[in-house]
């Protein structure tokens, strides 16, 4: 038996990129700031995202940077050789699968809590 499943919550580090194909395929880009619960320091560990479809075009419409999110996925390790250098690089990547709106920091400063939609579109 195999598992490949990471569930995150974190804050989205830039606004999400989107790419539209020929094919109609969308295409979301964005990285996540998750704090450790047991660190004592403030820097945050950073994931790369992809979001694919219905998700992505949600995630285009709804996050921006700071945004509170939850997501669910898998990860992969996408691999590549570097133009330049001809050095073979690669990085982690979480194919993300669900996505939760859960606010915005203004929302939280604002105490106007997360009035955001939830979706669980693949």
């Amino acid at each position: 038996m195999s598992l490949n499943v990471v569930h995150l919550v974190g804050r989205a580090g830039r606004d999400p990129e989107v790419k539209y194909f020929e094919s109609g395929k969308v295409l979301c880009e964005l990285t996540l700031a998750v704090n450790r619960r047991t660190s004592k320091s403030d820097e945050p560990d950073w994931f790369n995202l992809k979001i694919w479809g219905k998700t992505a075009e949600i995630a285009a419409n709804y996050v921006r940077k700071g945004g509170l999110i939850g997501i669910q996925g898998s990860l992969t390790i996408e691999t590549w050789t570097d133009r330049n250098t001809g050095a073979n690089r690669s990085k982690p990547v979480i194919l993300v699968d669900r996505l939760d709106l859960l606010g915005s920091k203004r929302d939280e400063e604002g105490g106007l809590g997360s009035n955001y939609p939830m979706t669980d579109e693949f």
